[in-house]
């Protein structure tokens, strides 16, 4: 077994191989059939498959079966839009990935494929049965009153024996790296725990003594909005003397910096604290006009007279996204139009389409399939951010502007041409390119 790490991203591939025996040349074959992962992180489940005759007309994974009904794709499936991607390879070898992980996608997860073949559709057991799980600091007492022990608590065993990372009042420790701690107590501190590479999939910070000590507690540790929108990062701290001073930083920067300090964010950045005691209270950071630079982690500290919390705790991770329409065939004669994003847009937002510039009104999800032969533009948008919709799409053409929507595509189609319509400031510049 092997654990491999990119960036933030919790990425498990296992070598160990579980063989599924198929009947008259048939199978699927699956590389384990158990993943215990970190929620947030991204997984990739893989196979390989035979067959004994015929081409291969699709492929999927699904979870949910019924007797006598066809499973259901999860590429259709709503909860997972903008967060799965299927590969294949010429071997026939075929992965799923998932990204941003819930403990709701906890299931057990089988590839399907079906050939133009009568009776040509094998979908393989067991499948591979994935547990989704967040971090959770455990403190149990030791025979001396004066020490206890922490545990990195998971609901199941993590694939790839990983190494963990302990927090002490903000500040990362070099020692231990084991899942479990003992330490000598002090009322004031608060401890956190992580997966070496994933800081950010962190647990909560937990007084180990009593319920008033050191902490910084954060809203959410992922937000993925708009360009162009406003967001709000929040988190609640507590100090054990009275706090002297606040502020937010990027954590890249070596040496921690205000943002209201950072000529990037000149005008943008607004901090709102609130203290509801002497030494505890809430702090949110609004940044307004966001741009794709301003993806970052975003850090918060506090000082009294005598502390600071540590600039090494990990925040919230901000990552901004445009909105864009990806096209993909889907059942004969029709084609599936997707609203995408880079990331998984936070709080579930409820998406607008627009067919030749009017809202569609009987569709709110992220998916929307139309007649492949139509002439019409659409683009997207997410209820609330009317005014930072998607480029408009169609069969023939890539159009921004929406006064011209239907009649550009109309045109594109009747006179064989390739239509992109370039907007600047007030001035609209029409480039017709006569395809060859």
């Amino acid at each position: 077994m092997a654990l491999r790490t990119t960036g933030s991203v919790l990425m498990v591939f296992l070598w160990s191989v579980a063989v599924v025996l198929g009947q008259n040349g048939w199978s699927v074959t699956y590389t384990t059939q158990s993943i215990c992962t970190l929620e947030g992180s991204t997984v990739e489940l893989t196979c390989s498959y035979i067959y004994p005759r015929g081409t291969v007309t699709s492929t999927f994974w699904f979870t949910k079966m019924e007797t006598g009904v066809e499973p259901e794709d999860l590429g259709q499936d709503p909860e997972y839009a903008g967060r799965l991607e299927y590969h294949g390879d010429k071997k026939n070898g075929h992965n799923l990935r998932i990204t941003d992980l819930r403990e709701k996608d906890s299931a057990t997860y089988k590839f399907r494929f079906i050939t133009d073949q009568t009776g040509g559709r094998y979908y393989g057991d067991p499948g591979v049965t994935l547990s989704v799980t967040a971090l959770q600091v455990k403190v149990t007492p030791t025979r001396s009153a004066t020490s206890k022990t922490l545990t990195c608590s998971t609901t199941c065993t993590l694939t790839g024996s990983p190494t963990y990372i302990w927090y002490k009042n903000g500040q990362s420790l070099y020692w231990p790296t084991s899942q479990q701690y003992t330490f000598w107590t002090s009322e004031t501190e608060s401890y956190s725990c992580a997966v070496k590479g994933h800081e950010d999939l962190h647990s909560p910070a937990v007084c180990v003594q009593g319920q008033s000590c050191y902490r910084v507690t954060y809203t959410k540790r992922r937000i993925c909005v708009l360009k162009g929108s406003t967001v709000d990062i929040s988190c609640t701290y507590l100090g054990y003397k009275s706090t002297t001073s606040t502020f937010w930083f990027r954590s890249v920067k070596s040496t921690p910096e205000g943002l209201t300090r950072d000529p990037g964010y000149a005008g943008r950045v607004k901090y709102t604290d609130k203290k509801t005691w002497r030494n505890e209270g809430s702090s949110i950071l609004r940044i307004t006009d966001l741009i794709e630079e301003d993806s970052a982690e975003y850090r918060f500290t506090f000082k009294t007279n005598n502390f600071e919390w540590g600039h090494s705790f990990p925040g919230t991770t901000l990552t901004v996204t445009g909105l864009q329409v990806k096209v993909t065939p889907a059942a004969e004669g029709q084609k599936k139009l997707t609203c995408s994003t880079t990331c998984t847009l936070t709080d579930n937002p409820t998406y607008i389409w627009y067919k030749n510039g009017q809202n569609v009104q009987d569709n709110s999800s992220p998916m929307y399939s139309i007649i492949s032969e139509d002439a019409d533009s659409y683009y997207c948008a997410v209820k609330g951010h009317n005014g930072l919709s998607s480029p408009a799409v169609c069969e023939y053409s890539t159009i921004v502007p929406y006064s011209t929507q239907q009649v550009s595509c109309i045109q594109a189609k009747e006179k064989g041409l390739t239509l992109s319509i370039i907007t600047e400031q007030k001035y609209i510049f029409l480039l017709l390119l006569i395809l060859i």
